[in-house]
């Protein structure tokens, strides 16, 4: 594999976009939106920019890294000729159905199609296509250039061929591919969300307030961040989306998300990126709080 195309250059995309071509890969990077492109590539820069600083990287590396990446705004003629097509557009069944299916019409038979759902079910995105053998989940963790897990998830029809080319690929890129199957959540989110999720309920039922919770758990269970503060960093609108997964697939009422969280969504307060969630930013804090995160 030496090309690969990324769809979506949100946090997750151009962090997928940013490791790729950090590794020497020639990568294109694909959003609707220019503007969304020209943040995604700015977002890159400057995480490069933290590397070099702290001699992680070179400025040669850096200069490559960014000349290895090619932004385009339309998926058509973006996606030929690519070895792997990454999907990291939002968490919703429907659109990426959408971009699948488009996806299917214009790659080559040769290439693998995966998506960084982290909850979402591989077969049934699968099922759009007439390549469910070729389909695959790689749910990267954030920030994705310097987390090392990826969770490698087989569709129902996925083939061992594939499974072992992404398991490998993956290895390339210095990550630890782990192999899940595919259910709801998978395995991080499904141990994940319910403990965010009981989190807010905690602080919804007033057993304490969101600097106690979150010091609980980081001095008590030696978290490296209180489960309010990293529900911020993911984004609430994500974890309300990836809970209504997992509540849909499972029927159980353990999964169903918070009045709180719902209600927190509805009014637009989705964590760092609305600038307040649990916690409060502000231009200055966000910036030092999302600097600190990346370090």
């Amino acid at each position: 594999m030496k090309n690969i195309a990324v769809i979506g250059a949100g946090t997750m995309g151009n962090g997928i976009a940013h490791t790729f071509a950090q590794f020497n890969y020639n990568v294109h990077l694909i959003d609707i939106s220019e503007a969304a492109l020209q943040k995604g590539v700015t977002t890159i820069t400057k995480n490069l920019d933290r590397m070099l600083a702290k001699e992680k990287i070179s400025e040669a590396d850096k200069t490559t890294t960014l000349n290895n990446i090619t932004t385009f705004t339309a998926i058509k003629d973006s996606v030929k000729n690519m070895d792997l097509v990454v999907e990291a557009a939002t968490e919703n069944v429907a659109l990426k159905s959408k971009i699948f299916k488009e996806l299917d019409a214009i790659c080559d038979a040769k290439t693998i199609l995966a998506t960084n759902t982290s909850s979402i079910s591989i077969t049934q995105i699968a099922a759009v296509t007439k390549r469910p053998e070729k389909v695959i989940g790689m749910h990267f963790m954030n920030p994705v250039p310097i987390m090392k897990l990826v969770e490698i998830i087989r569709g129902y029809n996925t083939t061992d061929e594939v499974m072992s080319e992404i398991v490998a690929l993956s290895k390339k890129i210095s990550k630890i591919p782990v192999e899940v199957n595919d259910y709801p959540g998978f395995v991080a989110n499904r141990i994940l969300m319910p403990m965010i999720n009981e989190s807010i309920e905690t602080l919804y039922n007033g057993v304490a307030g969101v600097t106690e919770i979150d010091t609980v758990m980081k001095l008590g269970m030696a978290h490296p961040m209180g489960p309010l503060q990293l529900a911020d960093f993911i984004g609430l609108d994500v974890c309300l989306s990836i809970l209504n997964v997992m509540y849909d697939g499972f029927k159980n009422p353990k999964y169903a998300p918070c009045p709180l969280l719902v209600n927190m969504v509805n009014a637009g307060k989705l964590g760092v990126k609305s600038g307040e969630g649990f916690y409060d930013y502000t231009v200055s804090r966000k910036a030092e709080t999302v600097a600190k995160m990346f370090v």
